[in-house]
C-alpha cells in the first residue's frame, strides 16, 4: 500500500502536466475552477518565497522547468476561464467575480484603468526586465567557462582543492551554464504568457459584448467588463509573482545568507544614511499641504533606526577596545629580562624547516581576522603533497618580516632563502607563454614559480581575461602555487628522523613484521632515511613505502648493503608510477646514449667513500654536454620533457655526473620504464658532438 502511494508521488509532476492539458480541452465547473485558481495563486506565492529564501541561483535549479509548468497552468486557467465567461454570460465562478467587483469598486472606468496598468507593468517592467537579464546572464556565464575551468586546474595543481572539490566545481559550473541556458529560454514563455493574457482580455471584453447583445444579457457591458477585470487579475496576479521570482533568481548573487537578511544586515551598515533620510522627510513636514504627522512619523522612525544601529556599532568598537587594553595590560618583558635565562635564547635560535616571510603590504593575505583562507590553503597544500609524494610536511611557517620589499615575500629551508617573488596585492595574475596577453591592461612580470611572462591585472579586467580564456589566478593562489613547487624540489631536505619514523610507523599499523625484520636487524634508520631522500631528491614518490621496503629487503645482501644501488633497484620496483609521471598517451620521448658512450661511462666511473666521481678527460666531457644540448633541443622543439634514457648499469653514474652541469635533469633507465609503454628516441647522445 505505502509503495503504491509512493509511486504516485513520484509522478506527480507527470500526472499533473496531463492535467493541465486536459484543462485546456475540457469544460470546467465554476466550483472547480476557482479551487484551480486559489491553487495557482498559492503555488506562485510559494515559488515567490523560496526564490528570496534561496542563497544562490542554483538552489532553485528546477526553476525554469517550474517556470514552464506555471505557465502552462495559467494559459489552461484562462482558456477554461475565458469559455464560462463567455458561454455562461460573465458568470465565471466566486473568484474571478470577488476580484472584478474589488478593483471595480462600482465604477467601470477606473477599474479597467487598474487593470490595463497592471497589465503594462507585467509586460514592460517584469517580464522585459526579466527576460534581459537572463540572457546577459546565460551569455557571461557561457563565455566565463573556459576561464573558470582553467582556474580549477590551477587551484588542483597548487593543492588548494582536491580531486573530488575540482569535479564538484565543474559540475557546478557546467550546471550554472545548463541552468542560465533553460532561463534564457524559459523567460521567453513568461513574455508570451503576458501577451495571451492582452489578447484574452480583449476576446473576452468583445466576445462578451456581443453574445450578451444576441442573448439579451442585462447591463452587458457591466458584466462582461467585471468578469474580464477579474479573469485577468486572477492570472496576472500568480503571473506577477512568478515574474518578480524569475528576476529576483537570475539576479541572486552567491551568498551566505537569504536575500532578507542580507538586506537587513546591508542595510544596517549605513545609519548614516537613514538619518539623512529622516531630517528630508522632517524638512518635507514643513510644506504646506504635506500629510504632516506621517511624515514626522516616518521621520522619526528612521532617525530611531538610525541611531540605535550606531549604537550597536559602538558598544562592538567598544568591546573590541577593552579587549585591546586587557591584552595590552600584560606585562611586557624587555629584552634583558627575557635573554637573561638562556632557554630564551636556544628558543630563538632554531631554525624552522620551512617557512615563508612576507612584507609588511601582505600581512592582510595571512590574517585570519581579515577573512584570509591562506592557512587553510596551506593545509591543502600539505593533503595533496603527502597523497602525491608520500611524506607529510609537518610546519610551514608564517612570518613577517619588515627588512624586505612590501609586496614581496621569501621562501626559506632551514633558515636559508631558496625562492621568492613578488605580488601585487588586490590584482590577479595570468600567464601567457608567448606574452602576447591580448590588449589587456595590466603590469608585466614573470610567474615567480614556473618562469614564464605573466601580467598582473586589476579586478576590473578578470571578467574580461576569463572571457579570452586565460587561467586568472589570485595572490594567494600565486604564492601556493610556487610554495607547491620549491617543496617538491626540496622535499629530500625536508625529510628528517622524525619524518622517517612517522613513515615507518604508519607502515608497522599493517605490517609490523615486514618493518622489524629489515629496519634496526639488517639497515640501520639513517640508512634507510638516506635511500627515501635519494629518491625523493629525483622527484619519485615514496607513498608505496612498503614496496620500497620489500625491495631493499630483498637486494640487500646481493647489493652489498650499497645504498646507490638498493636506490635503483627501488626505482625499478616503482616502474609503474615513473612511468605514471613521464609518459603521455602510453609513449615516452627521450633522447638515448649511445652503446660506446655508456661503455667510456662504466669504464671511468670510480666510486669512493664520498661518492661517485668519473675519470673522462676534458674533450669528452665537452663533447658529451654539446651532443646533450642539441638533442635536448630536439625535445623541446616538440614540446616533449627533457627526459635522457640509459641502460640501467649507468643511469646512476650518468645522473650524478650530469648534475653538475644540468641541475634536475630527467634520467630513467630502461628497466625503469613499464614494458606497455612505446618508447620513442628522439635523438642519441655520443661522447664526440661532432
Amino acid at each position: 500500500m505505502r509503495s503504491n502511494i509512493a509511486r504516485v508521488f513520484d509522478n506527480v509532476v507527470s500526472l499533473f502536466i496531463i492535467l493541465i492539458v486536459f484543462l485546456i480541452i475540457i469544460r470546467l465547473p465554476p466550483w472547480l475552477l476557482d479551487v484551480f485558481l486559489l491553487l495557482n495563486i498559492s503555488l506562485s506565492l510559494i515559488i515567490l518565497l523560496i526564490s528570496m529564501y534561496i542563497k544562490e541561483s542554483l538552489e532553485f535549479s528546477i526553476f525554469p522547468s517550474l517556470l514552464l509548468i506555471t505557465t502552462l497552468f495559467r494559459i489552461a486557467m484562462n482558456v477554461s476561464s475565458s469559455r464560462l465567461i463567455l458561454g455562461e454570460f460573465g458568470q465565471a465562478g466566486a473568484v474571478i467575480k470577488t476580484f472584478g467587483d474589488f478593483v471595480v469598486g462600482g465604477n467601470l472606468g477606473v477599474g479597467f484603468v487598474i487593470f490595463i496598468i497592471i497589465l503594462v507593468i507585467q509586460f514592460l517592467v517584469i517580464v522585459k526586465g526579466s527576460e534581459r537579464v537572463a540572457e546577459v546572464a546565460a551569455r557571461f556565464t557561457l563565455d566565463a567557462m573556459p576561464g573558470k575551468q582553467m582556474s580549477i586546474d590551477a587551484d588542483l595543481s597548487t593543492g588548494v582543492i582536491t580531486e573530488q572539490q575540482a569535479k564538484e566545481r565543474r559540475e557546478k559550473i557546467s550546471r550554472e551554464a545548463e541552468f542560465y541556458g533553460a532561463m534564457d529560454g524559459a523567460t521567453k514563455f513568461v513574455k508570451g504568457d503576458a501577451i495571451v493574457a492582452i489578447i484574452l482580455s480583449i476576446i473576452n471584453i468583445i466576445g462578451g459584448l456581443i453574445i450578451g447583445a444576441l442573448n439579451g444579457v442585462e447591463n452587458v457591458l457591466e458584466v462582461y467588463t467585471i468578469a474580464t477585470i477579474g479573469d485577468g487579475l486572477v492570472s496576472q496576479i500568480p503571473a506577477l509573482l512568478i515574474s518578480t521570482a524569475t528576476g529576483m533568481v537570475v539576479t541572486r548573487s552567491a551568498s551566505e545568507n537569504s536575500l532578507s537578511k542580507d538586506v537587513i544586515t546591508q542595510f544596517a551598515r549605513m545609519p548614516v544614511a537613514m538619518l539623512i533620510t529622516s531630517g528630508a522627510m522632517l524638512v518635507l513636514s514643513l510644506i504646506q499641504g504635506m500629510p504632516k504627522a506621517f511624515l514626522i512619523i516616518l521621520g522619526l522612525g528612521w532617525a530611531a533606526l538610525g541611531l540605535f544601529q550606531i549604537r550597536s556599532r559602538s558598544k562592538a568598537l567598544k568591546a573590541a577596545q577593552e579587549a585591546e587594553m586587557l591584552a595590552a595590560e600584560e606585562p611586557v618583558l624587555t629584552d634583558m629580562e627575557i635573554y637573561s635565562d638562556p632557554q630564551n635564547i636556544y628558543a630563538d635560535m632554531d631554525v624552522e624547516p620551512l617557512e615563508i616571510e612576507f612584507g609588511y603590504s601582505l600581512l592582510s593575505m595571512i590574517d585570519d581576522k581579515q577573512g584570509s583562507n591562506f592557512k587553510d590553503r596551506i593545509i591543502k597544500l600539505k593533503k595533496k603533497f603527502a597523497f602525491d609524494m608520500g611524506i607529510v610536511i609537518n610546519v610551514i611557517s608564517l612570518v613577517d618580516n619588515i627588512t624586505i620589499v612590501p609586496n614581496s615575500y621569501v621562501i626559506k629551508i632551514k633558515g636559508e632563502e631558496v625562492a621568492g617573488g613578488e605580488i601585487l596585492p588586490n590584482y590577479y595574475l595570468i600567464m601567457d607563454s608567448a606574452g602576447t596577453f591580448a590588449d589587456i591592461d595590466g603590469v608585466d612580470t614573470v610567474d615567480p614559480a614556473f618562469g614564464i611572462p605573466a601580467k598582473w591585472i586589476p579586478t576590473s579586467s578578470v571578467e574580461r581575461a576569463e572571457m579570452l580564456g586565460y587561467a586568472v589566478i589570485d595572490p594567494p593562489a600565486v604564492i601556493i602555487t610556487h610554495l607547491s613547487d620549491v617543496i617538491k624540489r626540496h622535499a629530500h631536505e625536508l625529510v628528517g628522523r622524525n619524518e622517517i619514523d612517522e613513515m615507518l610507523d604508519n607502515v608497522r599499523k599493517k605490517n609490523k613484521t615486514l618493518v622489524d625484520d629489515l629496519i634496526g636487524q639488517a639497515m640501520s634508520v639513517p640508512a634507510f632515511q638516506k635511500i627515501v631522500t635519494n629518491l625523493l631528491r629525483e622527484q619519485i614518490p615514496v607513498k608505496d613505502l612498503t614496496t620500497i621496503i620489500e625491495t631493499i629487503a630483498e637486494y640487500y645482501q646481493a647489493s652489498g648493503g650499497d645504498l646507490d644501488m638498493l636506490t635503483e633497484y627501488c626505482r625499478q620496483a616503482l616502474k609503474r608510477t615513473i612511468t605514471r609521471l613521464y609518459a603521455e598517451e602510453g609513449s615516452l620521448k627521450a633522447v638515448m646514449m649511445d652503446p660506446e658512450l655508456e661503455k667510456v661511462i662504466l669504464k671511468g666511473a670510480n666510486k669512493t667513500a664520498a661518492g661517485v666521481y668519473l675519470d673522462i678527460d676534458p674533450a669528452t666531457i665537452q663533447g658529451i654536454l654539446s651532443s646533450l644540448s642539441d638533442n635536448l633541443a630536439k625535445l623541446d622543439s616538440i614540446g616533449a620533457q627533457p627526459i635522457v634514457l640509459t641502460n640501467p648499469l649507468v643511469r646512476i653514474y650518468f645522473k650524478q655526473f650530469i648534475d653538475q652541469f644540468v641541475p634536475g635533469l630527467t634520467v630513467l633507465s630502461t628497466s625503469e620504464i613499464d614494458p606497455k609503454v612505446q618508447l620513442q628516441a628522439v635523438g642519441v647522445i655520443k661522447a664526440d658532438a661532432a
